[in-house]
């Protein structure tokens, strides 16, 4: 199971020698990746009344593709993984291209995560349907690994249209892996479908349990093999007990991958988050 961390956007975005010195620092720590949330633009509350969202406009979001482009040159070994990227409120092609850059920048350490978001307020700044972006996100994933594995690609769908095109150079890894994240049971047969892997939005348990069982059974009716598809849980904690108690949980679940999470605990510097990713990492390598 290999351990990851969520670079902790809403505490350190606005500060970019924290962003060097986290990548830099959780590398050194022996965490094997890094994860990043997307958000493109944020919502004004006084705009918008009864706005209830996570996030809002003055809430800190490094764009990920940008980020882990930099932290590329400043770390030798991290993978990085976008979860998510809110794919049907982006340009297709314009993600395969920033996807296909990150991995040959990283040679080849990168995930690309994608989902299709909640938020309608972002959609409409960025010019796209909120109502279709489950489906055309399906498009999209076709299209992408076509882009990345052949040299001219024609295609012609629902929402995209491509005519003898492509991309230049293409990524070190062909396909990139690419993983979904969802909450909903389509998004879970879309996993079962499509996705490299996935990130479930729950701990283990009985509702985890039956995602999976969505997330198989769709595999296996698409001729795919449910053991491939890779799981990557989240742990939110700073505590290194409780960081020990919900790793042996989510290894017990079968997960391939664990990210932790220290967003949200009270860290205020990116010194502070390092110094609650030390003590869980003494935790992970016992």
């Amino acid at each position: 199971m290999r351990v990851g961390v969520v670079f902790p956007q809403t505490e350190l975005g606005g500060d970019v020698g924290a962003v060097r010195a986290y990548g830099q620092g959780v590398e050194e720590l022996g965490y094997t990746h890094v994860l990043a949330y997307d958000h493109v633009v944020g919502a004004d509350p006084a705009v918008h009344a009864n706005w209830d969202g996570p996030y809002d406009i003055d809430t800190t979001f490094h764009e990920p593709f940008v980020m882990f482009g930099y932290l590329a040159g400043a770390t030798t070994a991290l993978e990085f993984v976008t979860g998510i990227i809110i794919l049907p409120q982006r340009q297709t092609a314009l993600v395969a291209k920033q996807a296909a850059e990150v991995d040959l920048l990283t040679q080849g350490r990168f995930r690309l995560g994608v989902g299709i978001g909640w938020n309608a307020v972002e959609y409409e700044a960025l010019g796209q349907d909120f109502k279709t972006r489950g489906v055309r996100s399906e498009e999209q994933i076709e299209l992408m690994r076509r882009l990345w594995t052949e040299r001219s690609v024609t295609f012609k769908g629902k929402f995209d249209t491509v005519t003898g095109a492509g991309l230049a150079p293409l990524p070190v890894q062909r396909p990139i892996p690419v993983w979904i994240g969802s909450a909903a049971t389509k998004g879970y047969e879309r996993i079962g479908r499509l996705a490299d892997g996935w990130f479930p939005m729950m701990s283990p348990g009985p509702k985890l349990d039956d995602a999976r069982r969505v997330v198989n059974d769709a595999a296996i009716a698409a001729g795919r093999d449910p053991e491939a598809i890779g799981m990557e849980g989240r742990i939110n904690t700073a505590d290194p007990d409780a960081a020990a108690t919900a790793l042996a949980e989510w290894a017990d679940a079968g997960a391939s991958h664990v990210t932790i999470n220290t967003m949200g605990r009270g860290l205020k510097t990116v010194d502070d988050h390092l110094a609650a990713l030390t003590a869980i990492a003494k935790v992970v390598s016992a």
